[in-house]
């Protein structure tokens, strides 16, 4: 139930960018057709916004089917990471349990470079602990390496 409320979620967030680039790609035209130069040099450059944004929104797009893709596959080896650590009454995880089995992925990546898979669990390790940035980071290297493998 939560894996459709997560697709309903982005499918609501696409089409909101969706109308907003289709609303800016129409006011950057008008301000193109503008007879004032300033009108037209605001209009080019307004223009670049919906191109900027529908080149992220398709990577990001892309990135969450790869993902998902990934996540698909280590679940049919049944290699996904357990989710079993302890968490808050909020529903967070404790970030000291998650922290002390980081070494473990780690070990794993260090011993397998080159396995998407072991990425893969690394970037559930730094989700896990609180580093979003990383855990992007990690799953890009992940999804690069799993491309390679196809």
């Amino acid at each position: 139930m939560k894996k459709h409320r997560v697709k309903i979620g982005v499918a609501f967030v696409t089409l909101l960018l969706v109308f907003w680039l289709i609303v800016a790609l129409q006011r950057s035209v008008i301000l193109l057709t503008d007879p004032d130069p300033v009108a037209k040099a605001l209009g080019a450059a307004y223009l670049l916004l919906p191109l900027i944004g529908a080149w992220a929104l398709v990577r990001e797009l892309a990135f969450g089917a790869q993902t998902e893709a990934m996540a698909r596959a280590l679940d049919a080896e049944g290699g996904l990471p357990v989710d079993d650590l302890p968490r808050t009454p909020a529903g967070r995880i404790v970030r000291e349990a998650a922290d002390a089995q980081f070494p473990d992925y780690q070990a794993a990546v260090e011993a397998k470079p080159e396995d998407w898979r072991v990425w893969f669990r690394l970037s559930c390790a730094y989700d896990a602990a609180g580093d979003r940035s990383r855990a992007r980071r990690t799953m890009r290297h992940a999804a690069k390496l799993h491309r390679g493998r196809q």
